[in-house]
């Protein structure tokens, strides 16, 4: 299972984490892990180049299964946005397949 916990006070985040895998598929066949992946690496992507915010990064790039972000500055506004939206956006994931990914925030 895919546990993703979202950091920060109220609608003021200041990062997420993604541990586990989803183990809804076959590698290359798991579409949970594709989705919760895309969206994720969409988000980093888009906080670096179109926010332009300041982030720590670290992933485990040898077994996958970890991914954290924390924004240094959470004063940025588009940057909230699109944190928001991935919490959105993993939130419909979570409804429809529920034993793949969790969901919880600090």
């Amino acid at each position: 299972m895919i546990c993703a916990v979202f950091k920060g006070q109220g609608k003021k985040l200041s990062g997420f984490e993604l541990t586990g895998h989803a183990d809804a598929g076959e590698y290359g066949q798991d579409i949970v892990c594709a989705a919760v992946s895309a969206l994720a690496i969409s988000t980093v992507n888009g906080l670096e180049r179109l926010t332009g915010a300041d982030l720590a990064v670290e992933q485990d790039e040898q077994n996958g299964g970890f991914l954290a972000v924390v924004l240094k500055d959470p004063d940025n506004s588009a940057a909230q946005l699109l944190l928001q939206n991935l919490r959105l956006a993993l939130n419909d994931v979570a409804q429809t397949y529920s034993d793949y990914l969790k969901i919880n925030a600090e």
